[in-house]
């Protein structure tokens, strides 16, 4: 299928051949008829895609900040690499899109196949929307006016944070899309409306709409809106420009009477003055897109909707009255559309966006003659030469995932290794598409079983969200593939008892416990081998904070942070101390997010190991440290560059010019491995024991 995606890296919007998604539980697979281009937040998106770098550091200085940490803790080239792999990322552009629906998810009876809905959805053939981001359309309404509706949803959050009355005078700051639909709900819900901008064609429709208008090319704001609020100041400020000035709060500010309100629906400066707000004791306000539910992944991702006795206007309610007032006539936005082109001209229609030329709703339009079959969630790569999967004799892998990791570390490393890389699933395709063609994969696809069950490959990595990784390596051992799969193997006792039992010792399985491979760790594993008595092991983790939304603090989702992360560091110890752990405890500082705790192991040779995994200190500080006292000697590991000996006969430190964490090392051993016909890098042993005392401490 086509789809509209950008490069953050050149700003470069091009039509992609993108495999189609799967309908996923919980959603809606949407055939798309139209789109409709946001004007104001995809032109910022592509104009910060053109931007160099150092005006793209200048646009977002926390980031920098960010990286300026990453710098001082980890080394310069990893930071450059990281930087990189981020920007170098497309980016899918569109978010008001109208369709039919094709399929939907398991266990929804709100929404059949064949309705009409508007969406969220991108501008792509084939859009796949969680059900709470959807509507259905009024059968009056046409598509074309449907694709206003998440922009006029945009417009309605405002004015519902203003809560205008019948009567009150309004004050809207720009008349792009957004604020000329916030001028005709006002008008609608009874209001005076003032309209301001320069562009004389947008100050027309304002007209036609109902509102007073000031033309800032001509007229005071300030002046004009006293006149219009009869010299009482007015009661509210819709602001829907996009601008950096903080001009425009300082000027709504002013107009304002006493305990008036303002609400940013737009982009503007934010460097408030305290007297213009102290004075009049007025209320500021950011509107957070279309409504109560927006970045909320229990409301959006897993379609729990807010009871509507308490939450009476979520996103979606809010995409119903929007259309409500199209059906009635009440908003009109045929008007309002400019330009129509098909979805294989859309570098057109982003060209006009970034140009001069006068343009307010750009439609694309898609022909609709995409038919969704198997063979459509697949493509091949076209800068592959060779469409037949080759016999070589290089090892033979395919991916599942391609999200940041698996994009920045795995697949590069599996490239590395001398492999030849056969297909690459992920969920949008998007993903697929690029890392698939970087890194030169035969094919991209969105169907997992299709990937699982070509007998083509020799090993599948596995590289998705931690609740989907027994599934997938049950089924590609059943296909007789060797698994590489990313921590955690598993999330319950259940799901690993089935993993033994399905396991044979003909294919190799690994989970990518990486620690134990890095150069200094080895070199400590080698000085180590020389002490006969037990050791006392200290691990400490910086982990940082993660929001307690984030999908890997979900139990159910990523296992959290203990299942998640630390298996990682029980690994190590238990590599390092090369015995059996014997006993294992855990004391958590806050039960409700468990992602900062204290691990006691205990092993079988005597020796102890704690683990500190610290989500509550400072970034700028070292991420982790690790520390082995035995027999009046210590070995200390900073951040995998640096190892030092206290009293070590024999040996005093080891530098390292970057930090090596070991995922490359990690990646070959299983390679040569599956080529050589070697036993598993890491004992089979060792990887169910360590999974399950993991299980076992994230569920304490």
């Amino acid at each position: 299928m086509k789809q509209v995606i950008q490069s953050l890296k050149t700003g470069i919007t091009e039509v992609a051949e993108i495999p189609v998604p799967n309908v996923s539980s919980g959603s809606l697979l949407i055939k798309t008829s139209k789109t409709l281009v946001s004007s104001g937040t995809e032109r910022m998106l592509v104009e910060f895609g053109k931007a160099g770098l150092i005006k793209k550091a200048r646009q977002e200085p926390e980031k920098l900040k960010m990286v300026l940490d990453k710098v001082f803790t980890d080394g310069l080239k990893p930071t450059i690499e990281a930087v990189f792999n981020k920007i170098d990322q497309p980016l899918p552009l569109g978010y008001c899109n109208v369709g039919i629906v094709h399929e939907v998810g398991p266990d929804i009876n709100i929404f059949k196949k064949g309705d009409r809905v508007v969406s969220n959805g991108k501008h792509a053939e084939v859009v796949n929307v969680p059900i709470n981001l959807c509507a259905k359309v009024p059968e009056t309404v046409s598509d074309e006016e449907a694709s206003f509706t998440i922009l006029g949803a945009v417009a309605l959050q405002g004015i519902r944070l203003v809560k205008p009355t019948l009567g009150e005078t309004v004050v809207v700051i720009g008349l792009g899309l957004v604020g000329l639909m916030t001028v005709q709900l006002l008008k609608a819900n009874g209001c005076r409306v003032l309209g301001i901008d320069i562009d004389e064609n947008k100050l027309s429709f304002a007209k036609k709409f109902g509102a007073d208008v000031v033309d800032l090319n001509k007229d005071d704001p300030v002046a004009k809106a006293d006149i219009f609020s009869r010299g009482r100041g007015v009661d509210a400020v819709i602001i829907t420009a996009s601008t950096t000035s903080d001009e425009p709060i300082h000027q709504a500010a002013l107009m304002c009477r006493k305990r008036g309100r303002i609400v940013l629906v737009g982009v503007a400066g934010l460097k408030l003055s305290r007297d213009d707000f102290f004075k009049k004791e007025l209320t500021f306000q950011v509107s957070a897109s279309y409504g109560p539910g927006r970045y909320d992944p229990n409301y959006e991702q897993k379609g729990q909707d807010y009871p509507i006795g308490f939450v009476r206007w979520t996103e979606q309610r809010n995409f119903e009255a929007v259309l409500d007032m199209m059906a009635t006539g009440a908003m009109d936005v045929k008007p309002l559309i400019s330009h129509q082109f098909d979805i294989n001209e859309a570098e057109k229609a982003y060209k006009l966006v970034i140009s001069n030329e006068p343009s307010l709703g750009i439609l694309l339009t898609y022909p609709g003659g995409i038919k969704i079959t198997n063979h459509s969630r697949k493509v091949l790569l076209s800068n592959n030469n060779n469409l037949q999967k080759s016999n070589n004799k290089k090892i033979k892998v395919s991916f599942l995932g391609s999200g940041n990791y698996a994009g920045s570390v795995l697949i590069p490393a599996f490239k590395a290794a001398n492999t030849e890389l056969i297909s690459l699933a992920s969920n949008t395709g998007v993903s697929g598409v690029h890392l698939g063609s970087k890194y030169g994969f035969l094919e991209t696809t969105t169907d997992s079983d299709y990937l699982l069950n070509d007998n083509t490959s020799d090993a599948v990595v596995i590289a998705t969200r931690h609740n989907t990784h027994a599934d997938f390596v049950i089924k590609a051992l059943k296909n007789k593939k060797h698994v590489f799969v990313e921590k955690p193997m598993c999330l319950t006792l259940e799901e690993l008892n089935r993993i033994e039992s399905t396991y044979s010792s003909s294919n190799i399985l690994m989970v990518g416990f990486n620690r134990r491979f890095g150069s200094l760790v080895q070199k400590m594993k080698m000085l180590l081998e020389n002490i006969n008595g037990p050791k006392t092991i200290i691990m400490t983790v910086n982990a940082g904070k993660i929001s307690n939304d984030h999908w890997t603090q979900d139990s159910k989702i990523g296992g959290g942070r203990i299942l998640g992360e630390a298996c990682h560091f029980v690994d190590l110890l238990r590599f390092l101390v090369g015995g059996t752990i014997t006993d294992y405890e855990i004391q958590f500082m806050n039960s409700s997010t468990k992602d900062t705790a204290d691990i006691q192991l205990s092993f079988g040779d005597g020796s102890i190991g704690t683990i500190h995994y610290y989500a509550n200190g400072s970034k700028s500080f070292p991420k982790e440290r690790l520390e082995v006292f035995a027999q009046g000697g210590i070995l200390q590991l900073d951040n995998y560059r640096k190892l030092t000996g206290f009293g070590w006969p024999g040996f005093k430190k080891m530098n390292l010019w970057q930090q090596d964490k070991g995922q490359k090392a990690c990646v070959k051993a299983f390679v040569d491995a599956v080529s050589k016909g070697h036993a598993s890098p890491i004992p089979i042993e060792e990887i169910f024991e360590v999974s399950r005392i993991s299980i076992k401490l994230a569920n304490k």
